[in-house]
């Protein structure tokens, strides 16, 4: 899986992004939308090597990180080790479609686009499912997707490049409007012990909800839509956004 290869760079490549402001943005959507006191246990659906799962159990969180990737757990549970944040972990290799805990939480993230990856509605709807089922009554399920503006005018059919000292990540992508599909033909040049590259190539694919979509999914499962924003200035977000910001509450019969 290419995700287990970029683990060692993944953080490189995302270096742009500013964990710890999206995750100040988190804690004003929550006390907004909450309601009484702050959330104690929070899930990271897709956590990767854990950056936003950390930052916020820097903020009293305790968090419960789950990614599909062994390798990115490592990186994570290393980088708590040395935090001294271990005691408010618990990382679990889990596929977020059919994803276990021992218990309820009082909120749940999924950031980077990660419900982009759910490629049908059907999962979509198990995954959704899911954090109903583990969310308590009123529980806030916070995430983002990469939207229709996105897809059509930066993802396109285009080619990028990132570079580090030792790895380059090189991917193509075809985007299919009829499916709602991009498709990432990635290539890795990985630096081995001996100085030479090795090569790995693989195929992802996102898929391209609409705002609407998106509602509807919630609603098929009990969650109820609350906003979508474009930035974390709390701007309304549409179909027009390159990327939406979007909150749900669980909903549960007495």
């Amino acid at each position: 899986m290419i995700y287990d290869l970029l683990a060692p760079f993944y953080d490189k490549f995302n270096g742009d992004i500013n964990y710890s402001e999206w995750a100040d943005f988190i804690e004003k959507i929550i006390e907004r939308h909450y309601g009484v006191g702050k959330p104690d246990l929070v899930l990271d659906l897709g956590c990767g090597t854990g950056s936003m799962t950390i930052e916020l159990a820097r903020r009293g969180y305790d968090m419960t990180g789950i990614d599909y990737s062994p390798e990115m757990l490592d990186i994570a549970r290393e980088r708590t080790n040395d935090l001294g944040l271990s005691d408010k972990m618990l990382w679990l290799c889990q596929d977020m479609r059919e994803f276990e805990l021992y218990g309820t939480v009082d909120a749940a993230v999924c950031c980077l686009d990660g419900i982009n990856h759910l490629t049908s509605n059907k999962d979509l709807d198990k995954t959704l499912s899911l954090v109903h089922n583990y969310l308590i009554p009123d529980g806030l399920f916070i995430f983002d997707i990469n939207g229709k503006y996105k897809f059509e005018n930066i993802y396109g059919d285009e080619s990028y490049v990132m570079e580090s000292s030792d790895a380059m990540c090189v991917w193509q992508n075809y985007y299919n409007k009829n499916t709602k599909c991009c498709d990432f033909y990635i290539t890795l040049f990985k630096e081995s012990r001996d100085g030479r590259y090795e090569r790995y190539d693989e195929i992802q694919r996102e898929r391209m909800y609409t705002l609407r979509m998106i509602k509807s999914a919630l609603s098929r499962n009990s969650l109820e839509f609350i906003g979508a924003y474009s930035n974390f200035e709390f701007d309304a977000g549409s179909d027009d956004s390159e990327r939406l910001y979007i909150v749900a509450r669980c909903k549960k019969e007495n």
